[in-house]
């Protein structure tokens, strides 16, 4: 089956499309499940509407009126990224998976109670005349689950029964997925991976920048001490896992109370290395508390491409023994890892196979719009034997990585 996979991170970046087909083979009813990348694009958000998501995800108030136009122009965007790749790609989907546009998860004393996606995905249907599968998270957080992050049930499939292996994904927060010797994988977010660095950026630079390209502004910054101690002391960092959290958590206002504390104001350079240092720390710490057994880190999502922030890592893990690698390494783009995950979990639903992100609860997640002229389900499955990839976007040069 052809599976288009859409979603949009914390930090609202763009919209990140794969198309991916989906191969099963071996036992009908356990099978061997093989994704093949066949087309992947981050399709930028148009500047005036990534500024409504990000303001209404910091705080903004909307009457429902506005709500809803904001919910609506999101699902018009993603229906046209989906469009966008089925006539780039040449291939029609079975099933659109859209994870939505995350502007809010509602978490108090650590438990979740609910969790704000938009993107209307009747739009997506409408676009592309098949059924999208959305609202991901929500059956998870009604069983009692966190809802979040969903990468580990990916990583559980993907690597299989490990003791020593753990996956780090980089988006505006940083979950880390701590993969078990039956298969499962404890998944937790750590704390922020880019928000922060991003929202920072962005607020000094007056909105002309986004992020910190390449690394370059914390490369020549210089880490106040204090202000990390002061940040390091933010009680989500204490919580017991697993936990989840988002940029509601993470903002500016803590990064003005930390400068306070530490009775400084610190230039653009200094603090964004500070607060790169402090993602790496954060990082360290809780696998440092919750996997002393780790020896391998695998990171992926868009940090991965900032050196600075990858060098602070890769320091702040060897201090414990562990060795830090790039999902590229493994046949796996960075950039386009919660892509398959997406697809991975689409196929699930669409199969009925339930998925548990924590030991003893186990769902079918999200909600299914019809295509136009409505659809039917395959038999269901009773599971995956075996999780695969294949990186098949250029035909010449395939990679299949088991």
């Amino acid at each position: 089956m052809i599976i288009i996979s859409l979603q949009s991170g914390t930090s609202a970046d763009g919209i990140d499309v794969a198309v991916v087909e989906a191969i099963t083979s071996g036992d009908p009813v356990a099978p061997e499940l093989t994704l093949v990348s066949r087309w992947t694009r981050t399709i930028d958000w148009e500047p005036e509407l990534r500024a409504r998501i990000l303001a209404y995800a910091d705080g903004e108030l909307l009457d429902a009126g506005a709500h809803t136009a904001l919910t609506t122009a999101i699902g018009h965007g993603f229906a046209a990224a989906a469009a966008t790749a089925i006539s780039e790609s040449g291939l029609a989907p079975d099933l659109v998976v859209s994870h939505g546009q995350t502007v809010f998860h509602w978490v108090e004393d650590g438990h979740a109670l609910g969790t704000l996606q938009l993107g209307e995905p009747s739009w997506i249907a409408e676009a592309t005349d098949a059924p999208v599968l959305s609202n991901l998270r929500a059956a998870d957080i009604a069983a009692g689950g966190q809802g979040a992050p969903l990468m580990g049930l990916f990583d559980a499939a993907f690597f299989g029964p490990a003791v020593d292996v753990a996956s780090l994904n980089l988006g505006g927060i940083a979950n880390l997925q701590l993969l078990r010797p039956d298969g499962s994988a404890l998944a937790f977010d750590s704390g922020p991976a880019n928000v922060l660095i991003d929202a920072t950026v962005a607020e000094h630079s007056g909105g002309a920048l986004g992020f910190d390209r390449d690394g370059a502004i914390a490369a020549a910054g210089t880490v106040h001490d204090g202000v990390l101690a002061a940040l390091l002391e933010h009680p989500y960092l204490e919580q017991a896992v697993p936990k989840s959290t988002g940029r509601e958590t993470f903002t500016l206002a803590i990064v003005r109370a930390a400068e306070a504390t530490a009775g400084v104001r610190l230039e653009l350079p200094d603090l964004i290395a500070t607060l790169t240092r402090y993602t790496a720390v954060t990082v360290a710490d809780v696998l440092h508390r919750t996997g002393p057994e780790v020896r391998t880190v695998v990171a992926s999502g868009g940090g991965v491409l900032n050196p600075s922030l990858i060098r602070e890592l890769s320091d702040a893990l060897a201090r414990d023994g562990v060795s830090l690698r790039t999902s590229d390494e493994l046949g796996i783009d960075p950039e386009f890892k919660e892509s398959l995950l997406f697809a991975f979990l689409g196929f699930c639903s669409w199969h009925r196979i339930p998925v548990s992100l924590v030991q003893g609860i186990a769902r079918i997640a999200g909600v299914i719009s019809p295509a136009p002229r409505g659809f039917t389900l395959p038999a269901p499955l009773n599971g995956i034997s075996r999780l695969s990839l294949v990186a098949a976007q250029h035909p010449a040069g395939e990679h299949r990585v088991d």
